[in-house]
């Protein structure tokens, strides 16, 4: 049965975990997305991990084992929940791997929404679907942060930007 599992790398460390685990016979996936940055002062095109730190590893749990994966260059730790190492669905990696760029592979982030605090906002799609709230502030370039009323209290959520739309 194969299964995918969370690693956490060493600080810019994912390329060289990916690239060790690949030749131990590891399938491995690290999503990355086009990224400026500022060096000295100039804006600077790179490419980066989507989660920095993070990769996914694909393991045959019949025939391997993650034993050698822990000391891989590279390799800080395989993420833990207690004592249980963590998996993630099929289903999440498909998704991300689905919402790549077909061409160059990469992911597109975009940005939030113009919307200035206190519009009012409804939740287009997932399980809030249809609640009505008011927006508070950008959360980084994918997602916002809107005050909702729930169970009799207001709460801050946050949601994907393309989840969120004007009322």
């Amino acid at each position: 049965m194969q299964r995918w599992y969370l690693i956490h790398t060493k600080p810019a460390g994912e390329g060289e975990a990916q690239l060790h685990l690949q030749r131990q016979g590891y399938p491995t996936y690290c999503p990355r997305l086009l990224q400026t940055v500022r060096r000295r002062g100039h804006p600077r095109v790179q490419i980066a991990p989507l989660f920095p730190r993070y990769l996914f590893l694909q393991l045959d749990e019949g025939r391997q084992s993650l034993t050698p994966a822990r000391s891989t260059s590279g390799v800080a730790a395989v993420v833990r929940f207690g004592s249980r190492f963590a998996t993630v669905p099929d289903e999440i990696v498909a998704e991300l791997r689905a919402r790549e760029d077909p061409t160059s592979g990469l992911h597109q982030l975009r940005a939030a929404p113009a919307f200035t605090p206190g519009t009012p906002v409804r939740i287009a799609d997932g399980a809030l679907a249809g609640l009505e709230g008011v927006f508070q502030r950008p959360d980084g370039l994918a997602r916002v942060v809107v005050l909702l009323q729930l169970l009799g209290e207001q709460r801050e959520v946050y949601f994907p930007s393309e989840l969120v739309s004007a009322a």
